[in-house]
């Protein structure tokens, strides 16, 4: 219905194709270098770890529930 057995009816960019089979196939060429460990490093461990104090640090420093205009918030 409405045309859609035409499978290749437009001309593909070749240097698409390239570009879509390399993220296909990421996998397989990946290499450990410094600086994708340097990168695994940052976004596994020091981002989170980061987070994580920085939520530790003012988990309860800061109450919005039932503020009125005026009303403090932190509650330290």
């Amino acid at each position: 219905m409405a045309g859609h057995d035409h499978i290749q009816a437009l001309h593909q960019d070749p240097a698409y194709i390239k570009w879509n089979n390399m993220m296909v196939n990421r996998h397989k060429y990946f290499r450990w270098t410094p600086r994708t460990a340097r990168i695994t490093f940052i976004y596994v461990v020091a981002v989170p770890a980061v987070l994580g104090t920085l939520g530790y640090m003012t988990d309860g420093k800061w109450n919005m529930r039932g503020k009125r205009r005026g009303d403090l918030i932190s509650e330290f």
